[in-house]
């Protein structure tokens, strides 16, 4: 059986502990589950709705309506507990008792009916719903807190609004993993870090404060070495990744000898596993669909003011930002 809790202060969009505990199967109950909110049928008016709202804000570099919008999307989500309900209609309040199988795992969609063409997932392609990139580093726990407190001076330094985008989706999501044996496993205790951000329907449209998400991916995989979700994140996080592994040489030997023909491994799966910095596409506008870090302004968007500058915090990243002039 689980038991969640909760404790946070969205009033102040500062911090939101979930608790998750083991209670013994004769704990009362009334049948509680995660129905994710992210994992739901949504109606495609709706999700058609909210991209064409945040791409409006994003095309008038209006932060001020993405902040309200980020603002009533995390009110709305402690409203519903993001999901988790306490007799399989509805939330009514903490904590949330079930067993573990329908506490740890979340997807209603996959039992929405076949026939309703009124909804779907809310990132389905075909209706042009939610677009988002999706980034998850690891970090050892020693290195975690000295990148929360650069992460804190990049808002600082920058301004609060300009971090706004996240909350849209997931916010900074944290959550924690042993150490593994496996060759491409983690060695140590980690944190995971996930945080999701808007994606322009265009490869080469900029977005709307990009040089500050620009900072923390590279802040996050190159000052502070995180290693990147093999399934997550844009080509530049798999930059060197062989090196971040000490076992990647035995994966290698282990994935010829089982796999001699390739039958499991796509120009995909090699792109990421052994992608090196003169494997990167180094093209006009590359830096934007995060396909290389931009050395000139041409691999950013100079024509609709972006050029390709110093971080704020992390003086060696190099990021894509909005000026008035290249050299303001």
């Amino acid at each position: 059986m689980n038991l969640v809790t909760f404790n946070g202060t969205l009033q102040d969009i500062l911090l939101v502990y979930k608790y998750d505990n083991r209670v013994p199967l004769d704990t009362s109950h009334s049948g509680g589950i995660n129905d994710f909110l992210g994992f739901q049928s949504n109606p495609i008016l709706l999700s058609k709705s909210v991209r064409a709202t945040e791409k409006g804000f994003e095309n008038t570099r209006n932060e001020g309506g993405k902040c309200t919008m980020a603002s009533s999307f995390v009110a709305y989500k402690k409203l519903i507990a993001n999901g988790y309900k306490n007799n399989k209609l509805m939330f009514t309040g903490y904590p949330v008792v079930g067993h573990q199988g329908k506490m740890q795992t979340a997807g209603s969609y996959l039992y929405s009916s076949p026939i309703d063409i009124t909804t779907t997932c809310a990132w389905d392609p075909r209706i042009n719903g939610l677009f988002f990139y999706e980034s998850t580093a690891i970090f050892p726990f020693t290195k975690v807190g000295d990148f929360i407190r650069d992460v804190k001076k990049l808002r600082d330094l920058a301004k609060p609004e300009s971090m706004c985008g996240v909350d849209i989706y997931n916010g900074f999501l944290f959550r924690f993993i042993k150490a593994s044996e496996a060759y491409l496993g983690q060695e140590k205790d980690s944190v995971v870090l996930d945080y999701n951000y808007y994606r322009a329907s265009d490869a080469l449209t900029p977005r709307l404060n990009q040089d500050i998400w620009e900072e923390i991916e590279q802040m996050a995989f190159f000052m502070y070495g995180a290693n990147p979700h093999w399934a997550k994140n844009r080509n530049v996080a798999f930059l060197e990744v062989q090196k971040k592994y000490p076992k990647f040489n035995k994966f290698v030997a282990a994935k010829n000898e089982l796999d001699p023909k390739n039958m499991f491994s796509s120009e995909w799966s090699d792109e990421i596993l052994f992608v090196k910095q003169e494997g990167l596409i180094k093209g006009d506008g590359c830096a934007l669909e995060g396909l290389c870090i931009c050395s000139e302004d041409r691999h950013c968007s100079p024509s609709n003011g972006y050029f390709c500058k110093r971080g704020l915090v992390y003086k060696e990243a190099r990021v894509c930002r909005f000026s008035s002039t290249s050299t303001s």
